[in-house]
C-alpha cells in the first residue's frame, strides 16, 4: 500500500493533571493574537483613523462571535444527532468540531455591534479582519491535520498521506490544501492589495475579495476532502461545505462588483 505514514503528533500540546491544551485550542488562540496585533500595526501604519482600545473591542467581539457561532454551526449544519443525544458537547469546542461558515457570521455579527458601539465604519471593521483571519484558518487547518480529522477522499497520489482514523488508507491531506489555499494564499494577496491606498479607502472591496476567494477555493478543495460520514453527498455530488460555500460566491462578487464599479 503507498501513501505516507501519519506523523505521530499528539493532538494534545501539553498536560497538568487532568487538564490538557489542545493543538486547536492553541491554533485558534494564536491566530487571535496575531490578528489583534497586526491589526494594532496596520492602524498605525496608515492612520486609519481607529484606536488600540477600538481594536480590543473589536478582537473581543469577533472572537465571542467566531466561538459561538463556529460551534453552533458546526451543530447545525454537521453536528447530526450527536449533539440531540449529548446537548454538553456543545460546549467542548477544544475537541474541535467548528464551522467557518458558522464562525463567520459570529465574527460579522461582533464587528457590527463593535461599529456601533465605537461610530465607526462596519465595512472598516470587516476588511481590517479580512485581511488576518487567514492566519487563524492556516493555523486552523494544521490542528485538523493534527487531529486526524477531516482528511481527504482515497488517491494514489505520491503525498497521500495513511491517516489513522481514515483507516490507514491513503488519503489526500486535504487539511494541508486548505491551509495553504483559505489560509496563505488568501492572506498573501489580500495583504498585497492592501499596500495600495485606492484599495484601503474603497471600504469592503479587500472584504469581498476574501469572500470570493475563500468561497472558491472551498468549493474547488471541497473535492478532495472526505464527506462527513454523516451527511455525504447532497444532489448525489455537493458536500455541505460547498453548498454553504456557493451563495459566498455570488455576495463576494456582488459587494465586489458594486465596489469597483465607481472606480470606472
Amino acid at each position: 500500500m503507498t501513501g505516507l505514514d501519519f506523523p505521530d503528533i499528539s493532538p494534545i500540546l501539553f498536560s497538568i493533571g487532568s487538564f490538557s491544551i489542545r493543538w486547536y485550542s492553541v491554533a485558534y488562540l494564536v491566530g487571535i493574537i496575531a490578528a489583534w496585533a497586526l491589526a494594532a500595526r496596520n492602524i498605525k501604519k496608515y492612520d486609519s483613523g481607529l484606536t488600540r482600545p477600538q481594536i480590543e473591542d473589536a478582537v473581543f467581539y469577533a472572537t465571542i462571535g467566531v466561538i459561538l457561532g463556529g460551534r453552533l454551526g458546526y451543530v447545525l449544519f454537521y453536528g447530526g444527532d450527536t449533539f440531540l443525544t449529548n446537548p454538553l458537547q456543545v460546549f467542548a469546542i477544544w475537541q474541535g468540531g467548528m464551522s467557518f461558515h458558522g464562525g463567520a457570521v459570529g465574527a460579522v455579527a461582533g464587528l457590527y455591534y463593535t461599529s456601533l458601539k465605537t461610530k465607526t465604519r462596519f465595512l472598516q471593521w470587516t476588511d481590517l479582519t479580512a485581511l488576518y483571519a487567514p492566519i487563524g484558518i492556516f493555523f486552523g487547518r494544521i490542528a485538523n491535520f493534527i487531529n486526524d480529522e477531516l482528511w481527504g477522499r482515497p488517491t494514489d497520489v505520491a503525498w497521500a498521506v495513511k491517516f489513522p482514523s481514515g483507516g490507514f488508507i491513503p488519503r489526500h491531506p486535504s487539511q494541508l490544501y486548505q491551509a495553504f489555499f483559505e489560509g496563505l494564499v488568501i492572506f498573501l494577496v489580500l495583504n498585497w492589495l492592501w499596500r495600495y491606498e485606492t484599495v484601503r479607502k474603497n471600504c469592503g472591496v479587500v472584504s469581498s475579495l476574501f469572500v470570493l476567494m475563500y468561497a472558491v477555493f472551498r468549493i474547488i478543495l471541497e473535492n478532495y476532502r472526505q464527506p462527513d460520514a454523516q451527511l455525504g453527498f447532497f444532489f448525489g455530488f455537493l458536500t455541505m461545505g460547498q453548498l454553504l460555500s456557493i451563495p459566498l460566491v455570488f455576495l463576494g462578487a456582488w459587494v465586489l462588483f458594486k465596489k469597483l464599479k465607481p472606480l470606472k
